[in-house]
Formats: structure tokens, C-alpha cells, sequence
């Protein structure tokens, strides 16, 4: 955590601290619970601390700083309760700022709780063509397919990117139960997740569905993905943490050897590691926040953090794994749970190598950003 912190931001994080040790734990690790109830009690638990509603508008109730976020983020993930449903309540995505009828729709029905969305931006490998669009007399009607719609398999709705014919690429939000959707199938992800793989044959929609204008589509979805890979990076710094205090914890111990695994300089040699890691990545959040927070444009700070900090804490689970041997290696054990969860964060919301990608494109081919 940094050096330095505003004082209302230092008791936003001891009272998350509380939360966090003293309810969300108790109920991660209550296994006789119903998972929709122990959505209820984090979700009552996390609105009484003033946590719930941080990631939606100030309208809402929210508009918290990129920083508080970030320090929010990082104190859950440092008691590996940060996965957990219900801490946060739903933000708008790319239905932020939207008018009438949207708003009323479904943009105040999902903060609400009492819609959920998802997300269709990916495309099969095998398309012959983006899912498009055409226009006419005020409806679409929207033909394609989308092979990775995120929360697809439990959503009400669906935020799709189409090419709409002649106007540019836009947003366009599709009833799930809209005549000529047809969810493919559903599946899970190795995270705990769920999705589904979409097709859309003639669907209309009413032109005022589109979120925002024509044209507009692809740098709405863009900033919704660049704001969540922020909230990404700093959740592994935060679980990197977690994974050194448990190292941290276990090497101590007496061994079987007699001596314990810390007295070993080998050890000593993977844990140095796990935290020069840890505080590089740390650094780079922390840093994006402010900058974020001042106005700047952090999008290449945002791709290097959400690089940086995810495959940080992918080494330092792993590095957690090989220092505590077989035992980490059982189903149910907390780093082997944390080994498939913090996976997947390597390829959501773009994979790692691809983000290296555009974060060089941006600077050789376009001479922009700073990193």
C-alpha cells in the first residue's frame, strides 16, 4: 500500500479492512451457505460500509476516484475475498450516460440489480464478416454472430458491437428473449464464470437501441474494457499480497527437515521475487490511478498495468505453489482455487500479448502515449 494516502481515502480502506476480515471471510468460507444468500449478506454487509455503489455514477450514489478504487480493490484482493458476488453493485458499462428510453430500460434496472447485461464484442475465429447491421425506417435488424459473450449465459440483455451498413460500428443493445437470438450454448470459464456463444438472424431492434451514435461503438466498448482493466490490476496486487502473507506464513513453520523452508537461501531466492514482483506491480497501479484521477489519458498506462500486474501475480501463485509443494496442488486448496482464478485475467478484457501489441502500435504507428 503506498506511503501516502488522503486521510478520508486511509478510512475507506480500514473500513473496507474490517469488511473484508471481519464478514466477507467468515462467508467465503462458509460452506453450508446457499450462494444466493450469501450474495445477500455480502451485498447488505457491503452497502452498509459504503462500498456498493462505488463503481456506479455519482447519480447513483457513486462516483468514487480512481484511486479509492483502487484502494478498495487492492484491501479486498489482500483477503482473497475480492471475487466475491455482491461486494460491488452493477456499474452502467457502456450504458453510462445513456438517454431516454435506454435509461429508464435498462440502465437504471441493471443498478438496480434488477436487470443483468452482458457484453458481445468477440468474434469466431471463422466469421465471414462482422456481425452488421442495416438500418431502415428507424429499426435494425442485426445478422451475425458473437462467439464470446461475456455473462452472456445468465443475462437479460445483451450490449452487441455490430457494423451498422453505411454508419460505422456502433452499440446496440438486443433483448436476450428478442425473436432471432439464438444462444448457441453456454459455458463456464476456468474463473468460475459464465458465457455464451451467440447468433443473430434477423433481429430487430428499434433504432433506439443504439447506445450513443453510429460510429461511436467501438470507443464506447474500448473505454468500458479500459476501466475494467484498471479494477483487474489492482485486484492482483491486491491478491499478490494475499499470496505472500500465506508464503509468508507457511515457510516460517517448522519444517520436516527441522529447520524451517525460510532458513533455505533458495527459498529465500523465490520469495525475494514474489515481492520485488509484487511491489513493481503495485507501483504501476497506484501511479495509473492518480494519473487517471488527474485527467490524463491512461490508457497505455492502463494496458501495461493490467499486463504487468496480471502476470505478476500468475508468477507469484505459481512461485506460491512450487515453495509449499504437493499439499498447494489438492482441489480446494486456497492457491489452487487462486491458480485457476487469476489465469484467466491474461486473456480478459484482451490477452497479453495482444495489449503489447497496441500499446507499441500507439507509439511506432501512431506516435502516441509515453510509456
Amino acid at each position: 500500500m503506498p506511503d501516502w494516502l488522503p486521510q478520508e481515502t486511509v478510512a475507506l480502506r480500514d473500513r473496507v479492512t474490517t469488511l473484508a476480515h471481519d464478514v466477507l471471510v467468515p462467508l467465503r468460507d462458509d460452506s453450508s451457505l446457499d450462494p444466493g444468500d450469501r450474495a445477500a449478506r455480502i451485498r447488505e454487509a457491503s452497502k452498509q460500509a459504503g462500498v456498493f455503489s462505488m463503481a456506479q455514477p455519482e447519480e447513483f450514489g457513486g462516483g468514487a476516484t480512481l484511486l479509492e478504487l483502487t484502494v478498495v480493490r487492492d484491501t479486498l484482493g489482500a483477503h482473497n475475498v475480492c471475487h466475491l458476488p455482491g461486494i460491488f453493485g452493477p456499474g452502467p458499462g457502456v450504458l453510462g450516460g445513456v438517454g431516454e428510453p435506454l435509461r429508464s430500460r435498462y440502465l437504471a434496472p441493471v443498478l438496480a440489480g434488477e436487470k443483468r447485461g452482458a457484453f458481445g464484442f468477440t468474434e469466431p475465429d471463422d466469421a465471414e464478416r462482422p456481425t452488421s447491421a442495416r438500418l431502415d425506417g428507424g429499426t435494425l435488424t442485426v445478422n451475425g454472430q458473437k462467439s464470446y459473450v461475456t455473462g452472456g449465459a445468465d443475462a437479460d440483455f445483451i450490449n452487441v458491437l455490430v457494423e451498422v451498413e453505411g454508419r460505422g460500428p456502433a452499440m446496440v443493445v438486443i433483448d436476450r428473449e428478442a425473436p432471432g437470438v439464438d444462444v448457441v450454448r453456454t459455458f463456464g470459464s476456468v474463473d468460475g464464470s459464465r458465457h455464451a456463444y451467440m447468433e443473430f438472424r434477423d433481429v430487430r431492434v428499434p433504432e433506439t437501441h443504439i447506445i450513443g451514435r453510429p460510429g461511436e461503438g467501438l470507443p464506447r466498448a474500448m473505454r468500458q474494457i479500459g476501466d475494467t482493466r484498471l479494477a483487474m490490476a489492482a485486484e492482483s496486487v491486491g491478491l499478490a499480497r494475499w499470496v505472500i502473507d500465506f508464503v509468508t506464513e507457511h515457510i516460517a513453520k517448522p519444517h520436516r527437515s527441522g529447520t524451517p523452508l525460510a532458513a533455505r537461501e533458495g527459498v529465500r531466492l523465490r520469495y525475494a521475487d514474489m515481492r520485488i514482483r509484487a511491489y513493481a506491480a503495485r507501483s504501476m497501479v497506484y501511479r495509473t490511478a492518480r494519473l487517471g484521477d488527474a485527467g490524463e489519458n491512461i490508457i497505455n498506462e492502463g494496458i501495461a498495468s493490467k499486463v504487468f500486474a496480471t502476470e505478476a501475480v500468475g508468477e507469484i501463485v505459481d512461485t506460491g505453489i512450487q515453495l509449499v509443494g504437493g499439499a498447494a496442488l489438492r482441489s480446494g486448496h486456497p492457491l489452487e482455487e487462486l491458480y485457476r482464478r487469476v489465469r484467466s485475467l491474461r486473456l480478459a478484457e484482451g490477452a497479453s500479448d495482444i495489449l503489447r501489441l497496441n500499446l507499441a502500435r500507439g507509439r511506432l504507428d501512431l506516435a502516441k502515449g509515453r510509456i
